[in-house]
């Protein structure tokens, strides 16, 4: 595939360096390339089979917007634009083209959802619940959309809303952590990612997956299909 990476930070990197290994070929675009979704016409748009996002709260919808009026797939990395997500659905639905979205496209996060999606059935028998989530320094949004993510899906399945605590911190890649109190016990869940590379991986194979195809999808409803 040819793929155009929105985003030249660490993630956006490692999902450069994993689809090269993978076998596709990369072009990239950094902040300064791209003001206001400014590069990303249909031009230069037409030679990439798949867009990444990894850019920033307040880039991200424009680089959307930009790419699906221009009927091209795009996969979003970028958290923070998820009040939008029903408008964004329209836009993508009405032009035909493809969209794949998640808080984390890391297989160990996404197994691990399902893991806390069951034991939200405590909250019905008498625990209480907490979400904490660590990230290193430089991370801008809090809660990270992981942990939204994971309060979200409880919620779903128990009716319970559980407070996220979230802590910066150093180099931390990301810990994601669900603990579930009673009188009697404690349950203690915990995906504690040692590096970016997950993150990567899952990226690019959920481009592959998304070539082609038309919709608006997220990534939690397909990733076992990878």
């Amino acid at each position: 595939m040819n793929l155009l990476i929105l985003g030249r930070g660490k993630t956006g990197s490692l999902v450069a360096e994993a689809a090269r290994e993978r076998g596709h070929e990369i072009s990239a675009l950094g902040a300064a390339d791209n003001l206001n979704a400014s590069a990303l016409t249909a031009a230069r748009l037409a030679p990439h089979d798949v867009v990444i996002d990894f850019t920033t709260p307040h880039a991200v919808l424009s680089n959307i917007e930009a790419c699906v009026l221009h009927r091209k797939n795009v996969v979003v990395g970028t958290t923070g634009w998820y009040n939008e997500l029903p408008r964004i659905r329209q836009l993508v639905e009405k032009n035909g083209t493809g969209l794949l979205y998640a808080a984390n496209f890391s297989i160990g996060v996404n197994l691990f959802f399902d893991v806390a999606r069951t034991a939200a059935a405590a909250l019905q028998h008498q625990y209480s619940g907490q979400i904490f989530e660590r990230h290193h320094a430089q991370k801008k949004d809090a809660p990270s959309g992981t942990a939204a993510a994971m309060q979200k899906i409880i919620q779903a399945a128990s009716g319970t809303e559980l407070e996220i605590t979230s802590f910066r911190e150093g180099d931390v890649v990301g810990m994601h952590e669900l603990v579930l109190d009673s009188p009697a016990d404690r349950i203690y869940l915990c995906h504690d990612a040692k590096s970016r590379r997950g993150f990567a991986e899952g990226t690019v194979r959920a481009a592959e997956w998304l070539t082609g195809k038309k919709g608006f999808f997220d990534f939690k409803d397909v990733w076992r299909e990878l």
